[in-house]
């Protein structure tokens, strides 16, 4: 049994930087987001299954909204670290930052929150230890995560309930003035 009596968040923090290359760049010229949730995936992983002593796999991504293009040449940073635990799953904050260190800039290019599972050598879902919160700043965390998780569920019940209860007609009726062509048999 791995140790289950409870982590820091310090503990797995972890932080990748990688050199942006042309070979990532979209026809824009800029770096394909495609890159981006690469390297979060990576850094995610790599952060909860410090924390969970097992191997750790992606459920959901929360949050991905590209703020600000990342140019060819910069360097990025991904700083994760353990929001929220669970039973079985864990939250990874994730923070992008862009650097240009031609032009000495600093740019925050998104946030984003991703939820892994701890795995054991079963492959089933297996605790993770608790997380200790040392500092104002990852009590907050934790309980934003918290209420993130319950406002999801909220709101993918909401929409279930939506599609369950979708009137054709009604629907038809409302997309007329939207910029869509419908043409139903």
């Amino acid at each position: 049994m791995k140790n289950l009596a409870g982590r820091t968040v310090e503990y797995s923090k972890t932080t990748i930087t990688e050199l942006m290359i042309p070979s990532y760049a979209n026809f824009g010229g800029k770096i394909h987001g495609g890159i981006l949730l690469s390297l979060i995936d990576k850094v995610a992983y790599a952060c909860a299954s410090k924390h969970a002593g097992n191997y750790c796999v992606t459920v959901s991504v929360d949050g991905v909204e590209f703020l600000q293009p990342v140019e060819v040449g910069d360097l990025v940073s991904l700083h994760a670290s353990v929001n929220y635990v669970g039973n079985t799953s864990l939250v990874v904050g994730i923070k992008v930052i862009a650097e240009n260190v031609k032009e000495g800039s600093v740019k925050h290019t998104n946030t984003s929150y991703v939820t892994m599972v701890s795995k054991g050598d079963d492959n089933k879902p297996t605790k993770v230890p608790p997380l200790i919160l040392d500092k104002p700043v990852e009590v907050r965390r934790f309980f934003e995560a918290m209420r993130r998780k319950e406002l999801n569920k909220s709101f993918n019940e909401k929409m279930d309930e939506t599609k369950s209860q979708l009137d054709l007609e009604k629907a038809v009726q409302t997309l007329q003035a939207q910029r869509c062509i419908i043409r139903l048999d």
